[in-house]
């Protein structure tokens, strides 16, 4: 079964790049405290404009607060819109028994505020 593995909550887009090779580039902080992995699979969905995709990440400089949808995922979001970053797990009942998703939450300058 697949269960929720990582949130990041209500980041803000810093960036829409359509002529980058499609992905989503995140801070590695924000990527560390999610435990969002590079190359890993996620689920974003714009709040602003109602968008769901699926792409895949990559490591951005920590500490610039970087949430950047890069190629075909460019045209889904714009800059400043407020985004939801999903990561999925495939686990057994008995081993998200003892896991704990890990959510973030971040201010405006994607900052973490609670994680």
């Amino acid at each position: 079964m697949e269960f929720l593995y990582g949130k990041i909550h209500r980041a803000t887009v810093t960036d829409a790049n359509l002529e980058y090779v499609g992905s989503i580039t995140l801070d590695k902080d924000l990527m560390t405290a999610s435990g969002i992995m590079a190359n890993q699979k996620v689920e974003i969905l714009d709040i602003n404009n109602g968008e769901r995709f699926c792409t895949y990440v990559i490591e951005g400089t920590a500490g610039s607060g970087t949430v950047c949808l890069n190629g075909a995922a460019a045209r889904k979001v714009q800059k400043g819109d407020k985004v939801i970053i999903v990561a999925y797990a495939s686990m057994t009942v008995e081993e998200y028994s003892t896991f704990t998703p890990k959510i973030v939450h971040v201010d405006e300058n994607n900052k973490i505020t609670h994680a």
